[in-house]
């Protein structure tokens, strides 16, 4: 028997993205957020300025994104 899954009920996806003390050297903006990012080259933690978009700080984050493998835990 093939597994089903429901249709979401969510309208649309969403990330929490957490607030991140500093400023954006471009437009001066203190309103910086953490938050994952997937891109051709992987899953990315990056903090980003909500005003312009300039990219302060990108990391390699899991590489599964938010599904946590136990290997990774040890």
């Amino acid at each position: 028997m093939p597994i089903q899954f429901t249709r979401p009920t969510e309208p649309t996806l969403s990330v929490v993205r957490t607030p991140v003390s500093g400023t954006c050297k471009p437009c001066g903006s203190s309103d910086l957020r953490r938050y994952p990012v997937l891109t051709e080259d992987g899953w990315f933690d990056v903090v980003k300025c909500q005003t312009c978009l300039h990219t302060a700080s990108r990391e390699p984050g899991p590489k599964l994104g938010g599904i946590d493998l136990l290997v990774d835990l040890l």
